[in-house]
C-alpha cells in the first residue's frame, strides 16, 4: 500500500515538467478499489461471466499502469473471487498464472515501470503466490507506448536485445490477445512531444459525426482521448465484447469538442455508466451545490488542491449480442466524502446508483444531466433574431472609426448617421466606410434583424429596440439562466418570445422535439422577465407570466382566444420585459446617469452601499487615495496579475440593515469593507454586490486590480473613488431588478 505514495513525489522532484505535461497523478486507493469492483460486477452481470475477473478467458489491460495500483487490485480481486471454489492450495497457482498471462500493464516511463514490477511482486507475496526470484517468472508489465503497435508492422532493430524482447512481448499482447477489460487512469494533458502517425490519428474517428453536431474546439487533442479511442477500438472492434473503465478529465462528458466521441460510444457500447466526481475549479469553483467544499478526488494532505479540472469515472460495456445504448446511467458525487462514498457503493446494483440521462441530440448528446427548459428548442436562437455577430471589436475600418481628434471623429459619425446624406456622398467623403466585407454589407443603414424577427415585430407593432431590450432582460434573468444553465454552455442562447413564431414565419418553425427533453420541474418553468411595477408605468398582472416559457400559446391551444387578443397580450408582455431591459441597459452603462442610483437624491438602500470612509472617521486626504492593499502586481512580461487585496467580511450593522430593508433578501445578510489601504475603505459592499460577475469576472475586484498605485504610478482621483461606489450601487440595482 505504501509503494504508490513514493512515485508521484519522486517525479515531482525529479522532473516536474514531465509530470505536468503527462498529467501524472497517483490514483487514490479508494478509486482503484471501486473501479475494479465495478468492472468485476459488469463482467458477472452484463457479460454473464460468473467468475468475473477470476475467469480464465478474462484478459485485463491497464494501458497506463504507472506504479501498478490497478494491477495489484485486480490480482487481489481475482484471489477473492477464487475463494469458495474449493481450490485450497491451488489458488496461489491460479493467481500467479493470472499475473503472468492474463493481467497486463503498459507503461511508457521507466521509473514507474520499475515500481509497478515491485508492487505486483509484493502483492503476489502477500497473496502467498510469490514469483520466482530467478527471472523466469515475471508479471505482464511491459515498457511500451500503449497507443501504438496494435497492428502488424515492420519494426526497426533496437540497440539492446532486452529492449527488442520487451517490445515483442508487448506486441504479442497488443496483436494476439483477446483483451476483455481495459481500465486505468490515463494521462490527462496534451503531451507536447512528437507523436507517430498511428498515435496522432487515434482521435480522427471522433472528428466526424452522423447526426450530432460537428465537434468544435481543440479538446480532442488531449492525450486521454487517444487512450479512450485505443480502448474503444480494442473492445468494440477487435474483441467484440468487454468493459472499458477509465477515470479521466470529465470535459468529454458535455464539451462541444467531443460530440462525435459521445455519438460513437452510444453506437459502440450497450451500457454507459458515469460517476461524476466534480471537483472542478472552472465550472464550480470547487464548491458543491450546498456551498460546502468540493475538492478534487485527487486531493491529498500533501497536495490539498489536487487537479484543477473535474473528473469522472466512465464504465463502458459492450456485449457479444450488441445493441446500441439508449440511455446513460449517471450520478453526481460532491463534497469531501467522495472516496468513502465510492467504497460504500462499490458492490451496489447499477440500477440503485444511477439515474437515466436524456439524450439531447441538438445539444451534442451530453452525458450529464443538462439544465434546459421544456420549451428551449421552440424558442429562436439569437442568430435567428440578430443574424450578424462578431467575436469582438473588428479593426478593418480603423481609419474611419478611430481618430486622435474627438471633434473630427464626431463629425464623421454624425455624417454617417445623417439620413440627409446619400450612400454615394458618404462613399465620396469616406471611401473606407462604404466598402463591403465579410459579415458587413454596405448599401443601407438598417437594423441587424432577421426577416422572421421583422415580421414578428411588425405584427406586434413594436420596434427592434423593444426586442433588443427584451433579450437583455432575458439574459440577465437568474431564473432563466438557472433553468437553462446546461444549454447555455452548449449553444447560442434561445430567447422566449410571446406569440412566436408569428404567422408566416415558416422559415423559423418550432423544433418540436420536446419528447426528448426531461420533464419540467415542479411548479413550472420561470415566466418571462419583465414583471416590475416600476417599469414604464406597467402594472404586473397574472396574465403576464407565460407558463412553460414558450410565450402566449397559439390560438389553436387557447380555445376562444382570438388572434387579435393573442397579439395584444404578446405585445404587452414583450413591452413589460423591454421596459425592464431598458432599466438594465441604463444601469449597465457606466456613462448613463440613473436617478436615485447615481444622481439626484439617492434611494436610502442605495446611498448606504460602498460609502467612502476612513478608520478614524475623518475625510480622505493625501495618501488615503492611494490603492495599496495588494489588489494586483506586475507579473512576467509586464502583465497585470490580480492579488488578494483586503476585503473584510462582516455582519451588517443595525443601521445598515434598516437602510437596506427590503433589498436584504437580494443583497444578503453579510457585507464587506473593501480597503484602498490601511486607512481608507469603502464601507458596506454587500456580499452579493462584491461577488457579482459578468463574463466570468468579479466586476469590482477586476476594477481594483488595474488601479493599484504600482500599476497607475499615482493615487486614485476622487472621481475614481466615487466611480467605484457608483459601480457597486449600479450592481445592487441590477440585482434588485433581476431577482
Amino acid at each position: 500500500e505504501a509503494v504508490p505514495y513514493f512515485y508521484e513525489p519522486f517525479l515531482e522532484a525529479f522532473d516536474p515538467e514531465l509530470r505536468k505535461q503527462l498529467g501524472v497523478w497517483y490514483t487514490p486507493s479508494e478509486v482503484v478499489r471501486y473501479m475494479v469492483a465495478r468492472v468485476d460486477r459488469a463482467l458477472k452481470d452484463d457479460l454473464d461471466i460468473p467468475e468475473g475477473l477470476a475467469a480464465e478467458n478474462v484478459y485485463v489491460l491497464d494501458p497506463c499502469c504507472g506504479t501498478g495500483a490497478y494491477l495489484a487490485e485486480v490480482l487481489r480481486r481475482i484471489a477473492a473471487n477464487l475463494e469458495g471454489q474449493g481450490l485450497g492450495a491451488l489458488a496461489g497457482a491460479r493467481v500467479k498464472h493470472a499475473a503472468m498471462e492474463r493481467v497486463f500493464g503498459f507503461e511508457i516511463m521507466p521509473a514507474p515501470f520499475v515500481v509497478a514490477h515491485l508492487q505486483v511482486g509484493l502483492t503476489m507475496q502477500a497473496l502467498d503466490a510469490p514469483l520466482a526470484d530467478d527471472g523466469e517468472e515475471r508479471p505482464g508489465v511491459f515498457l511500451t507506448n500503449a497507443l501504438t503497435g496494435w497492428e502488424p508492422h515492420t519494426t526497426k532493430p533496437l540497440p539492446f536485445p532486452e529492449l527488442e524482447e520487451e517490445r515483442d512481448r508487448a506486441g504479442r499482447v497488443k496483436q494476439d490477445t483477446p483483451i476483455l477489460v481495459i481500465l486505468g487512469n490515463p494521462p490527462y494533458n496534451g503531451f507536447a512531444g512528437m507523436a507517430v502517425d498511428e498515435e496522432r490519428e487515434l482521435s480522427d474517428a471522433y472528428r466526424t459525426t452522423k447526426k450530432v453536431r460537428r465537434p468544435e474546439g481543440q479538446g480532442l487533442n488531449d492525450l486521454y482521448v487517444r487512450f479512450f479511442r485505443m480502448a474503444e477500438r480494442r473492445i468494440a472492434e477487435k474483441t467484440g465484447q468487454g468493459v472499458v473503465c477509465f477515470i479521466s478529465n470529465y470535459s468529454w462528458l458535455d464539451g462541444l469538442s467531443f460530440t462525435g466521441m459521445r455519438e460513437r460510444y452510444l453506437e459502440a457500447f450497450d451500457a454507459v455508466r458515469i460517476d461524476c466526481l466534480n471537483g472542478d475549479k472552472y465550472k464550480t469553483g470547487k464548491v458543491a451545490p450546498d456551498g460546502t467544499p468540493d475538492p478534487s478526488i485527487f486531493s491529498t494532505a500533501g497536495d490539498p488542491v489536487g487537479i484543477q479540472v473535474g473528473t469522472a469515472i466512465a464504465a463502458l460495456v459492450r456485449k457479444a449480442d450488441h445493441a446500441p445504448a439508449e440511455r446513460i446511467g449517471f450520478r453526481h458525487l460532491w463534497g469531501q466524502a467522495k472516496r468513502e462514498t465510492l467504497v460504500e457503493t462499490a458492490e451496489a446494483e447499477p440500477d440503485t446508483l444511477y439515474a437515466d440521462v436524456s439524450l439531447l441530440l441538438p445539444l451534442g448528446l451530453p452525458f450529464v444531466r443538462t439544465a434546459v427548459s421544456e420549451g428551449w428548442f421552440d424558442w429562436p436562437a439569437l442568430p435567428d433574431l440578430f443574424p450578424v455577430s462578431f467575436p469582438g471589436v473588428q479593426t478593418k475600418r480603423d481609419s474611419f472609426l478611430i481618430d486622435v481628434d474627438l471633434d473630427r471623429l464626431k463629425k464623421r459619425m454624425g455624417d454617417y448617421f445623417d439620413p440627409a446624406l446619400s450612400h454615394e456622398e458618404i462613399a465620396r467623403r469616406y471611401p473606407g466606410a462604404m466598402k463591403s466585407s465579410s459579415g458587413f454589407e454596405t448599401g443601407g443603414r438598417r437594423p441587424n434583424l432577421s426577416a422572421a424577427a421583422q415580421r414578428y415585430l411588425h405584427r406586434l407593432g413594436l420596434g427592434v429596440e423593444d426586442l433588443f431590450h427584451h433579450v437583455l432582460a432575458t439574459l440577465h434573468d437568474p431564473a432563466y439562466r438557472e433553468a437553462n444553465a446546461g444549454a447555455l454552455r452548449m449553444e447560442w442562447p434561445r430567447i422566449p418570445l410571446p406569440g412566436w413564431p408569428a404567422p408566416g414565419n415558416a422559415d423559423v418553425p418550432p423544433a418540436s422535439i420536446r419528447s426528448a427533453l426531461p420533464p419540467a420541474p415542479a411548479g413550472g418553468t420561470p415566466a418571462l422577465p419583465g414583471e416590475d411595477p416600476a417599469c414604464e408605468g406597467h402594472e404586473p398582472t397574472e396574465e403576464s407570466a407565460f407558463p412553460g416559457n414558450a410565450g402566449v400559446s397559439p390560438a389553436s391551444e387557447q380555445g376562444s382566444a382570438s388572434p387579435d387578443k393573442e397579439t395584444h397580450e404578446a405585445a404587452e408582455a414583450l413591452g413589460r420585459s423591454a421596459a425592464r431591459g431598458r432599466q438594465l441597459a441604463a444601469l449597465l452603462d457606466p456613462d448613463t446617469p440613473v436617478p436615485g442610483v447615481t444622481t439626484g437624491a439617492l434611494r436610502p438602500e442605495v446611498a448606504a452601499i460602498a460609502v467612502p470612509a476612513t478608520t478614524d472617521g475623518r475625510n480622505m486626504t493625501g495618501d488615503d487615495f492611494a490603492l495599496t492593499a495588494g489588489w494586483s502586481h506586475v507579473g512576467a512580461g509586464g502583465a497585470v496579475m490580480p492579488g488578494q487585496g483586503h476585503a473584510a467580511e462582516r455582519a451588517l450593522t443595525p443601521e445598515e440593515r434598516a437602510a437596506l430593508s427590503h433589498t436584504l433578501p437580494v443583497l444578503g445578510a453579510t457585507t464587506f469593507d473593501v480597503y484602498l489601504n490601511h486607512r481608507a475603505f469603502w464601507r458596506n459592499v454587500p456580499a452579493a454586490v462584491w461577488n457579482y460577475k459578468l463574463g466570468g469576472y468579479q466586476i469590482l475586484k477586476k476594477w481594483l486590480s488595474y488601479r493599484e498605485r504600482g500599476i497607475l504610478d499615482r493615487p486614485l482621483h476622487p472621481e475614481e473613488v466615487r466611480r467605484f461606489a457608483e459601480t457597486a450601487r449600479r450592481i445592487a440595482a441590477v440585482l434588485a431588478v433581476t431577482t
